[in-house]
């Protein structure tokens, strides 16, 4: 496969890998955003609806490999996707880099040591608005990693990379997120599986909480603590609605906050389903 031509002098020396899955609607929007890139790569899983189509139109290359896991396949791509950049930044389709990030990343590149792991907070967009309150934002995610540096690891539904706060640089700008891009039905669905992943996840035993975490400075490991904690607690629904919508102000987004917290309740409700599932599942 005959890599794309290097976009200049001036491109950010960078490796964007882009996950995807018949994401045609929200693939031109997310390369719009990396033309500053020398590079961009879309991992496809078998997508149907034009994507891979779409990607090599807009200069990206593209490479398939069946999806296993967000970190399985991330992982794959910095092993196996001969990606020519020291530096990969990693990405979803729903998930678009604001230019004043890019320049952020530019700059920090030349000065930025191997086992540096970049953590970037994501703006959650609803209706055309950013959830400010009551999508709890910052929420980081790591997103740049060194070709040679640490690997991503399942935490939950999600991937993350386990970097100690020494080794993680946290990006003052933020990507845009636009988690609902392809409806409330998309989401819902979705979410059930992310549930099913968490549920399996508690049944095993498998969320460990150190209280000091609690009120740690990094704030990856505070909100994997309080994450931890909350999951610990009777009445999630209830008590994540109250967080977001009130304790977190969501209310001042409006209509859209509104819609929000409910989901997410909705999500905490699909993880104790799939949790009293197991459980029965497992009893004698």
């Amino acid at each position: 496969m005959t890599p794309p031509p290097q976009i200049g002098t001036n491109a950010t020396p960078l490796s964007a890998v882009i996950l995807c899955r018949n994401e045609a609607a929200n693939l031109p929007r997310c390369l719009a955003a990396l033309r500053g890139c020398a590079e961009t790569v879309v991992v496809d899983d078998r997508s149907e609806d034009g994507s891979r189509e779409i990607a090599a139109a807009a200069g990206a290359r593209v490479v398939e490999h069946p999806f296993v896991s967000f970190a399985d396949q991330r992982n794959w791509a910095l092993d196996h996707a001969e990606l020519r950049c020291e530096w990969t930044l990693h990405l979803d389709a729903d998930e678009v880099l604001t230019p004043e990030a890019l320049t952020e990343i530019g700059r920090l590149l030349p000065a930025l040591p191997p086992d540096r792991v970049g953590f970037i907070a994501r703006k959650i967009l609803l209706d055309g608005r950013w959830l400010r309150h009551s999508a709890d934002y910052p929420v980081y995610v790591a997103r740049l990693v060194h070709r040679r540096g640490p690997r991503f690891v399942m935490a939950g539904h999600g991937e993350t990379i386990p970097a100690a706060p020494a080794s993680a640089v946290y990006l003052r700008a933020p990507m845009l997120h636009y988690s609902f891009s392809k409806g409330w039905a998309e989401w819902e669905e979705r979410h059930r599986r992310y549930a099913a992943a968490e549920a399996a996840r508690l049944a095993r035993g498998g969320v460990a909480l150190n209280p000091r975490d609690l009120f740690a400075k990094d704030p990856v490991s505070r909100r994997r603590a309080r994450r931890a904690l909350s999951l610990r607690m009777p009445g999630r629904p209830a008590l994540r609605f109250f967080y977001a919508y009130v304790l977190r102000l969501g209310f001042l987004d409006g209509r859209p906050g509104f819609r929000f917290c409910r989901a997410m309740a909705r999500y905490e409700a699909f993880i104790s389903a799939e949790l009293r599932r197991a459980r029965e599942a497992s009893s004698p």
